[in-house]
Formats: C-alpha cells, sequence, structure tokens
C-alpha cells in the first residue's frame, strides 16, 4: 500500500527557551519542560533506582577482592559488543585479577547464556559469569553454569518472561517489581549503571587508593555507551539521549576507543560532526557485520584494542565483511519481494503478521530482511533461515502498535511446544522453531496480529512536521535542528513536507535523482538542492511539481557545508 503523509497532531503550546520551529517539533514529541531537554549528566536517574543493584554490586565487590576470574558472556550484535569491551575495560581499570570475554558463535550456538557456551566457558575456569545483552530467558544455561559451581550475575535489559532465571543476581529494568524510571536502558546502558554503583562503592571503602589504581572517570566510557544505545535501536527517552549526548561528545573530541575512530575512518564519517544517525546507518552495521557473517570477536577486539594501527586494521576487516553482508543482503531481499508478489498472486491479501522462508536464505542477515520488509509493507515481519537439527531461526521486526515479544509470548502460550526459544523487545524478537511448524506458525501469528491491528493500519504512514516557513530554508536552521536531537528511535528526526516546482533534475548512479526543487506558490524563493536516495523510478520525467517529505540536512562535501532537502517520500502532483 502507498505511504500516506499525516502532520503530526498539533498541542496546546509549551514555554520553551528554544527557537519557535523547535517548540514546535518538542511539543509533538511530548517534551513538556526545560528539564527533558537538559543534556547533562546530572540528568541521569541514580543507580539505587534499578532493582538488585546492591546485590549485584555486592557480588562484584567480592569478586574482586578474592581476585575470582570473571567471565563476560555477551550477545553477538552491537550492543553486546560494546556492552563486552565495556565491561572488560572497566573491570581491569577497577583492577580485576582476570577478566576475559565468550561471545557465542551465531551459527554453532544459539542466543545467550546456553549450557553450550556454558561448556565453553568452563574452559576459561570463571568463578563467576557476568552476562551483558542477555540472560534473562537462560535457565538451562544457569542451571549449566550452577553445576560447574559457577556464579551468575545476569545483566539484561530484554524483556522477561513469566519466570526468571535462578541466577544470583538479576539486573534488568523490565524486570517485575523494578522501579527504575526509564524501560528503555540498551544492553551497554545496563552494564554502565551497575558498573558506575561498583565505582561508587569501591572508591568509598578506599579501593583506588589502597591499590594505588587511578580512579577511572565513567564519563570516558560513554563513547560505547552511546554507540550500543544507538545501534541497538532502543527508545532514545530522557536517560538515553543524555547518555547518547554526552557519549557523543566525547567521540566529536577524539576521547574515545581507538576502534571507534577506524570505524568513522572506514565508514567515511566525519569524527568531529559525528550524529548520532551516522552510528546506526554506517559505523554499527560494519560492527554488526561481523556477528551476522563471522564471529562477533572480531568486533569486540576492536573496541577493546588500545593501539589505533591494530584497531584500523580490524576495522578495514569489518568493513569488507559488511560489503559482503551487503552483497547476501541485496539478493535476499530481491529473493524475499519476489516471494511477497508470488503470495500476492496466489493468495491476493497478504497475512497481516508475515511470515518468509527460503532454505537457501543466510541466517545472519534475517534480521535486516526483515526490517526492510516491514518498512515496505508495513506490517509486522518475521524472515526465517535453515539453523541446524532441522530447526528454523527467525528474526522478527514490528511496527507502531504491536509489541512483537508480547505477541510471540500470546501466541506459546495459546500452542505450546511450537516455538522452541523465543526473546526480543517490542519492536524486534528472534526465536527459533522445527521446520514442520513453520506454516501452523505463520497461522498462529497471523491471527495473533490481527488482535493488534485493522486493516486501515496497513497503510504506511510518515509523520511529518508540517511546512516549513520559507525563511526556514538555511544553513542555519539546519545545524540548529542537528544540535537539537540526539534523534532516534522515540525521538524522530524532524521531517517537513510541503508541494514543490522541479526546476530540473537529473539522475545518478542510474538510481538517485538530485533535484533543484523551489516552494510551490512562494513568490521570492531560492533553488534548493534535494537529493531523494533509490528513487530515480519513482520519478516521471517531465514532471513539473512533486510533494515531498523530506529532512533538512547541512551536507558536507570536500570540506564544504551547504544546504539540501534528503528526500524519504515523494509524490507527482
Amino acid at each position: 500500500m502507498p505511504k500516506l503523509i499525516v502532520r503530526r497532531a498539533p498541542t496546546s503550546p509549551i514555554d520553551l527557551p528554544v527557537q519557535p520551529l523547535l517548540r514546535r517539533i518538542y511539543a509533538t514529541r511530548n517534551i513538556r519542560s526545560a528539564t527533558e531537554l537538559d543534556k547533562e549528566l546530572r540528568g541521569l536517574a541514580p543507580p539505587a533506582a534499578l532493582r538488585n543493584i546492591d546485590q549485584a554490586v555486592d557480588l562484584l565487590h567480592g569478586a574482586l577482592r578474592d581476585r575470582w576470574r570473571i567471565l563476560i558472556v555477551a550477545d553477538f550484535d552491537a550492543d553486546g559488543a560494546t556492552s563486552c569491551a565495556l565491561a572488560v575495560r572497566v573491570l581491569r581499570a577497577f583492577g580485576a585479577a582476570w577478566v576475559g570475554y565468550r561471545v557465542p558463535n551465531r551459527f554453532e550456538h544459539n542466543y545467550g547464556l546456553t549450557p553450550e557456551i556454558v561448556a565453553l566457558a568452563a574452559q576459561d575456569r570463571p568463578d563467576l559469569i557476568v552476562t551483558v545483552d542477555n540472560g534473562i530467558s537462560s535457565h538451562e544455561g544457569v542451571r549449566a553454569a550452577q553445576n560447574f559451581g559457577i556464579r551468575v550475575l545476569i545483566t539484561d535489559h530484554h524483556s522477561p518472561g513469566r519466570e526468571l532465571p535462578a541466577a544470583d543476581v538479576i539486573v534488568n529494568p523490565n524486570q517485575p517489581e523494578d522501579r527504575f524510571p526509564s524501560k528503555c536502558l540498551a544492553g551497554v546502558g545496563v552494564i554502565f549503571y551497575v558498573l558506575s554503583a561498583l565505582r561508587a562503592r569501591l572508591r568509598e571503602s578506599g579501593w583506588f587508593v589502597e591499590r594505588s589504581l587511578a580512579l577511572p572517570n565513567m564519563a570516558q566510557f560513554l563513547d560505547l555507551v552511546a554507540f550500543g544505545t544507538v545501534a541497538d535501536v532502543v527508545p532514545l527517552d530522557h536517560l538515553n539521549r543524555i547518555l547518547v549526548e554526552q557519549g557523543l561528545r566525547r567521540i566529536r573530541q577524539g576521547q574515545c576507543v581507538p576502534g571507534i575512530a577506524a570505524l568513522c575512518a572506514v565508514a567515511g564519517r566525519n569524527q568531529q560532526r559525528l550524529a548520532a544517525s551516522d552510528i546506526g546507518f554506517y559505523l554499527a552495521p560494519r560492527l554488526n557485520a561481523a556477528g551476522r557473517l563471522e564471529d562477533m570477536s572480531q568486533g569486540i577486539e576492536c573496541l577493546l584494542d588500545d593501539n589505533p594501527d591494530t584497531a584500523r586494521a580490524i576495522a578495514h576487516r569489518l568493513d569488507a565483511i559488511n560489503r559482503q553482508r551487503n552483497d547476501i543482503t541485496a539478493r535476499m531481499q530481491t529473493q524475499a519481494l519476489d516471494s511477497v508478489d508470488r503470495l500476492r498472486v496466489d493468495v491476493g491479501e497478504l497475512s497481516f503478521g508475515l511470515c518468509l522462508f527460503d532454505p537457501d536464505w543466510h541466517p545472519g542477515v534475517v534480521g535486516i530482511i526483515a526490517g526492510r520488509l516491514k518498512d515496505r509493507l508495513h506490517r509486522p515481519v518475521i524472515v526465517f533461515a535453515p539453523d541446524r537439527d532441522g530447526k528454523l531461526k527467525g528474526s522478527g521486526r514490528s511496527v507502531e502498535g504491536v509489541h512483537l515479544r508480547d505477541a510471540l509470548a500470546a501466541v506459546a502460550t495459546r500452542e505450546p511446544g511450537l516455538i522452541d526459544h523465543f526473546g526480543g523487545h517490542a519492536m524486534a524478537v528472534g526465536l527459533t522453531l522445527a521446520a514442520e511448524h513453520l506454516e501452523r506458525f505463520h497461522q498462529a501469528f497471523d491471527a495473533e496480529i490481527r488482535h493488534w491491528l485493522s486493516a486501515d493500519d496497513l497503510h504506511g504512514r510518515l509523520l511529518s512536521d508540517g511546512e516549513l516557513e520559507p525563511d526556514d530554508f538555511s544553513l542555519e536552521v539546519a545545524e540548529l535542528l542537528r544540535e537539537a536531537g540526539p534523534w532516534g528511535q522515540g525521538f524522530p528526526e524532524p521531517l517537513f513536507d510541503g508541494i514543490f516546482e522541479v526546476v530540473s533534475h537529473r539522475v545518478l548512479k542510474d538510481q538517485h535523482l538530485k533535484m533543484l526543487l523551489r516552494p510551490a506558490g512562494v513568490a521570492t524563493s531560492v533553488d534548493l538542492e534535494a537529493i531523494a536516495f533509490n528513487r530515480a523510478r519513482e520519478f516521471a520525467p517531465g514532471t513539473d511539481r512533486v510533494r515531498i517529505a523530506y529532512r533538512l540536512e547541512a551536507d558536507e562535501w570536500r570540506g564544504a557545508r551547504r544546504l539540501q532537502l534528503r528526500v524519504e517520500h515523494l509524490e507527482m502532483v
């Protein structure tokens, strides 16, 4: 179905000390006070609000004091990698006797703290396992660790099931009875809070002075927190905006781990002007590529290496893997769209909850394909690929109005045994099921999604911040909007719409549309440069008017910045 441009509903005026355009934008993002715009660290909620934080600190303090071997078990995505690098770096700075890590291989192990990973971990002889960005569903893995005599601290942010694992301690803002004000922390945010509380305890006890250790400043690790938070596409509530903004400032100032600087370089991004969107669209995919196609330990090593030269070498390797990932993704996307077209012909109406599978698809990129199909088809999509032992591994992405993990939980309750394992968030899930259960699961999933969505909800919607005044088309306003973020999930970058006269156009690289536009109905106006990536086929030569949805941006080319409209939607009028 075609996308509809829907202008955000105006809200009652709010008194904010900002420019009128920003005041309008903030009002539609539920900003109600200047306090919510404060991006300084003083605005962070205290660690004490997290349930079990004191018990976690007790456990870690004892582990450091008694010189335990501490093993970090991470997830194989960018949130997991940054969480792991953060935990290893901080615990080493705190004087831990031994800190190592393990990360599951996507193709050999299941997600999280599984018995298989515990068996590998046992080879390192750890006294304590600390999970980062995983563990809240790892019942069997926790039991396996206990059988080895290994204690377990779970730090996670994923939604828990009805029962929690029998770990020594669990810290997760989304667990029952937790009163932490933000439920949107990424995994890297959770472990940051745990380690911040540990630092406070160690400082109070004289730990650093007694051991002649430099007192670490936790702010120095916010580059990793910002990276993982943006990469995991968690909602940027006030707390997360603070963490991301503070981390971005450090990256821009060159106060970041060499691996992040190296990823900026190989991605061709200006480190001094890095935005959250640069992490999401350019840096994170390169880090994630290691976990998708090979082994995320490469990404973790990139973030742990303190030598700029070796970090750069690893970053180049990650860039090469990402190019390979792009090729695989492009091929799978074409095949997936062909499958959708066949379904439309054979069935007529697509499922509200869509499932796709091909025996030749790569399990490392099914999440990317699910996300792209979700954007095109405006409904929840789960894409499956072959796993091991006749199992299918699926990754799903959702739309506004559907809590995807809760939807899977409802299916699992009604159909016991249909799903082997599942977990995730409102907008993204992972699951495993037997190949012979796919069709039954598809039917059950579609039926469940029909409880959440109506046919009218299947129209794609672009939420616009309305039209811009002629004076707003300036490099100064573009810079103002850029600095007003960080923008991201749940706090979207401003998007505007309007009707424009087409002064000229040309096609770049057979796919991108470059235009000169002039706001319609404006007597005196400057011609505006506009770029519509991958939309050349949508433009009919000879068109003299278009309606576009666009973002105002300061485009940088060879050291110079100029105003540009980045077109997100294009209609002939």
